[in-house]
């Protein structure tokens, strides 16, 4: 009879557990998925996405999450290579992964926005720019796309009064091509220019690229860090001394390139952006801070910074969807997540946060916020 009873109570004990997470074994957190290169040449933009997430949703969590649901990261490793995307994107899917940040890069962004449209996944990418990459309804963008990146930087170069300026660019990459059409469809026309390009992201010799550009003073550069720092290097005694180099996000981590010592070269290096990582004030300064404290200063980019205000806008529209009556629990599928989402962005929904303040969406999954100029060198004084 005793043993009769300690199996009654065992039971209710179990029971009662159950109880209290509302269904046992079910986990009481949502998903949040990311493919990005954790390895790689490209790593330090994944990591800063994979950090700035974590941080992001462990202030959230220590604040009660949402209405006590906690948020979880599931970060995959896609080495920026959009071959392995697929494999990612069938592990978080098998996961349950109920809403994502995408891909960090274009390329394979491309291939998770295909992946993701049948299963109608929500996802907020911090930094994947291509035009397409929102092309699907469930796809949205926290960075610029490459067609505003282009016409932004054509209309600070347009504001310069420059009569001549060199352009730098890698022409078997679609991050670096698609910037450069909508740049030059933007640009003055008053405003000449001679181009030079290369391929691969680590050229290793970039001595006619130099000769082609050593007379400008302006270098509009719509490529990754690497290969930036390479040239630079190489064409730091042949530009001349007040050049200016001018590029877009991909410059953003250039501080952190290998055997890259920033201090020696004499020439100015500026970029457009939405995130000024010598920020002391405001959402962008605590970011900062905070980041720092915890990472160290190797991987603070705007990489990081758009995908720490990607969980931060992903929570504040499940928030104002619940508050409107909505139904959100550790249960939602995907794709009922990704209804209710795509009603807030599409709708009036208002973020601000470290990369833009009243920060909306167009139905394209576009992003509207203001550009800035950020400087990450001046002209070496001598």
């Amino acid at each position: 009879m005793k043993k009769i009873l300690s199996l009654v109570l065992a039971v209710l004990m179990i029971a009662g557990c159950c109880a209290a997470l509302s269904s046992c074994g079910k986990s009481n957190t949502i998903k949040i998925g990311m493919s990005g290169p954790l390895t790689g040449d490209a790593a330090v933009y994944g990591k800063a996405v994979q950090n700035s997430a974590d941080m992001a949703i462990k202030e959230i969590n220590d604040n009660g999450g949402l209405n006590g649901i906690m948020l979880e990261l599931l970060p995959y490793d896609d080495q920026a290579k959009s071959e392995n995307v697929q494999t990612n994107y069938a592990s978080m899917i098998e996961a349950g992964v109920q809403v994502s940040l995408g891909c960090v890069t274009t390329g394979a962004g491309m291939e998770f926005t295909a992946l993701s449209k049948d299963d109608n996944l929500f996802f907020l990418t911090p930094s994947a720019t291509g035009d397409e990459i929102p092309q699907n309804p469930n796809g949205y963008q926290m960075c610029f796309a490459d067609s505003n990146q282009g016409g932004e930087a054509a209309k600070y170069v347009n504001s310069l009064n420059l009569s001549h300026i060199g352009i730098l660019y890698r022409s078997d990459d679609a991050y670096s091509t698609g910037i450069l059409k909508q740049f030059k469809e933007n640009l003055n026309s008053n405003i000449t220019y001679t181009e030079a390009s290369f391929t691969t992201n680590q050229p290793t010799d970039l001595s006619a690229q130099i000769d082609l550009l050593k007379d400008c003073t302006f270098i509009f550069c719509p490529i990754y860090y690497t290969p930036a720092a390479t040239f630079m290097l190489q064409a730091k005694d042949k530009i001349a001394k007040d050049a200016v180099y001018y590029g877009c996000d991909g410059f953003d981590g250039i501080e952190s390139a290998e055997g890259f010592d920033i201090s020696t070269i004499p020439q100015k290096i500026s970029m457009l952006s939405h995130f000024d990582s010598k920020a002391t004030e405001g959402l962008a300064g605590d970011y900062v801070k905070k980041y720092t404290e915890t990472y160290g200063k190797d991987t603070l980019n705007q990489f990081g910074a758009s995908a720490y205000d990607c969980v931060y806008a992903i929570f504040g529209a499940m928030k104002k969807a619940v508050e409107a009556g909505k139904e959100i629990t550790a249960e939602t599928s995907a794709y009922e997540l990704c209804e209710i989402l795509k009603e807030q962005f599409n709708g009036d929904y208002t973020f601000s946060g470290v990369t833009g303040t009243n920060v909306t969406w167009q139905s394209s999954g576009y992003v509207t916020k203001e550009a800035k100029y950020v400087v990450i060198k001046e002209v070496n004084a001598n």
